[in-house]
């Protein structure tokens, strides 16, 4: 938890901002996230939020509702309830998964849909690199489940010399170099 609470919060702040930077005459505008559009993707973020608030708090799983528009204030309360260590002991009733692992699991969410909506509004993106490494050694452990879920598309071959970050984009299927 002490390790993992300042990465989750940078890592959402950073999110949060590029979220309120967002413009209305933005929000159909495609992203490198293919399934969603801007406002999809913010509504996902938004779900993302109240999801791991539930799980957090040991609670159930929360199906995704319609866009909001508060990503930022959903983020916050996410963050309390993980602040509190209880937030760490465990099992997830809901998703049957040890509560760090849920945590990470939020982590990269944050990392990369920052700069999914980033890269697709034309904001600047910079991920704290000490999340970048946790995320990359996380989802380099559950990339075959996350494929197999649905979660992650085929890799996209980026050089191994490439920035740490962009090779974990291209190891969950997002181009590094994607532009809109």
């Amino acid at each position: 938890m002490d390790d993992m609470m300042p990465l989750m919060r940078r890592a959402t702040e950073l999110t949060a901002g590029v979220v309120r930077g967002v413009e209305d005459e933005q929000l159909g505008d495609v992203t490198p996230c293919s399934e969603f559009e801007v406002r999809a993707l913010i509504g996902h973020l938004e779900w993302v939020a109240e999801l791991f608030e539930s799980l957090g708090a040991h609670g159930g799983y929360v199906e995704q509702g319609a866009y909001a528009g508060d990503f930022p204030e959903r983020a916050e309360r996410t963050l309390a309830v993980w602040a509190r260590p209880e937030a760490w002991q465990g099992t997830s009733p809901a998703m049957g998964m040890p509560m760090e692992q849920l945590a990470h699991m939020y982590l990269v969410d944050m990392v990369v849909h920052g700069w999914d909506l980033a890269r697709a509004t034309g904001q600047a993106y910079e991920p704290d690199a000490e999340a970048v490494a946790r995320s990359m050694a996380f989802t380099s452990r559950m990339v075959d489940m996350g494929r197999q879920r649905g979660v992650f598309g085929p890799p996209v071959e980026v050089a191994e010399d490439a920035p740490e970050f962009d090779r974990l984009l291209g190891l969950i299927g997002r181009n590094p170099e994607w532009a809109p």
